[in-house]
């Protein structure tokens, strides 16, 4: 039986009663999700579905990330709710290739872990595996395994076994839709151009759970626990010296009371120069790479090639001698001494991280 995957929070329980109701069945993981965006998101739930089947002894197969053709067939349905038209489309998209799927490699029937999902509607799963099984001349199999406590059942287990626990369906519509209803910011679609990992993004989980892979093989105990701290993203930033644009670096929390403010330097006290309003600093390069040990040319090199961002993090904590500073402070090549314009859009929020924790002797 071929076993279309969606995550591995789903797929560890179905597989695990699937192998309990029809033993004399082999299961094939397939994971066909071009739906899943990011890729970053994607490629964190393949990583811990590889690592469910390796634990269940069953074999996975990739589908191919075709994620412009699964756009095409959503077009036009992006407003759709949860349960909606445009999920309907998507079921088929993927049972369509995973019935292909099944038919290539001999197998005479195929299911899906979505069934298990409590966000989706199992009288539209099951249409829709039908429709495909026969045009494939298969058979869909469509359990309900969500009865009698099967979902806290699963969501035992999925603690238990320390799986990946996803707070979204995978889609960027139905990402966007969910932030929009919880008032909270899809950072999950924002990565820098400057590719630094930021705090509780995709691509921090991606290292963690493949750190994770690394404990187990080398039989390391560890624990997966949340952290809340106070987050931070920039949306966009930018230093004018009399109406000219600037290089300039904006470290982290770094935020001002409106998006715009002005004015001239002041003064400097050791290794800040102050500009007179809005509590703003500025940094040259020269010491940013003194008090930090780098060897950055330009700021232009630093903005499209930064360090990691705990190390700005120890800056700005150098700087200021306070945990908690937020105040603008921005690294520029040479401290400008005419007219300052900045304009800064950065969102500071209440956040929960995943940490891992060695817990060894």
């Amino acid at each position: 039986m071929l076993v279309h995957i969606c995550c591995a929070v789903d797929s560890h329980y179905f597989l695990q009663k699937l192998k309990i109701d029809y033993p004399n069945e082999k299961l094939i993981g397939f994971f066909y999700d071009p739906n899943i965006q990011p890729y970053s998101e994607y490629k964190l739930r393949l990583l811990d579905v590889k690592r469910s089947c390796q634990i269940l002894n069953i074999e996975l197969i990739e589908g191919d990330y075709d994620v412009d053709s699964w756009l095409k067939v959503v077009k036009g349905y992006e407003k759709e709710p949860e349960k909606g038209a445009r999920c309907a489309i998507c079921f088929d998209k993927r049972f369509k290739i995973s019935a292909k799927k099944a038919s290539e490699v001999g197998e005479k029937s195929f299911t899906s872990t979505l069934l298990t999902s409590p966000k989706k509607s199992l009288t539209q799963l099951a249409k829709a595996g039908d429709k495909l099984a026969k045009e494939y001349n298969i058979k869909f199999i469509s359990p309900d395994y969500r009865k009698s406590s099967g979902t806290q059942e699963q969501n035992i287990l999925a603690k238990k076994d320390k799986l990946y626990r996803q707070d979204y369906c995978g889609c960027i519509y139905g990402l966007t839709a969910q932030r929009e209803s919880q008032d909270r910011l899809a950072d999950e679609l924002m990565m820098p151009i400057s590719n630094q990992i930021q705090p509780e993004s995709i691509e921090e989980r991606l290292k963690l759970y493949d750190i994770r892979l690394k404990y187990e093989e080398w039989k390391i105990e560890y624990r997966i626990i949340k952290q809340r701290f106070l987050n931070w993203r920039i949306l966009n930033g930018l230093v004018r010296v009399r109406g000219e644009i600037i290089p300039s670096h904006f470290l982290p929390y770094s935020s001002l009371k409106g998006k715009y403010t002005r004015g001239k330097i002041e003064y400097s006290i050791d290794n800040l120069h102050y500009m007179n309003r809005d509590e703003v600093r500025f940094l040259n390069l020269s010491k940013y790479n003194l008090l930090t040990g780098f060897k950055y040319k330009s700021v232009k090199e630093l903005m499209f090639n930064p360090p990691r961002f705990e190390a700005e993090e120890k800056l700005r904590l150098k700087l200021e001698n306070m945990p908690y500073s937020i105040g603008v402070i921005v690294v520029v090549d040479t401290i400008p001494d005419k007219k300052i314009e900045i304009l800064l859009d950065s969102k500071l929020y209440f956040d929960v991280r995943e940490i891992l924790l060695r817990t060894e002797n």
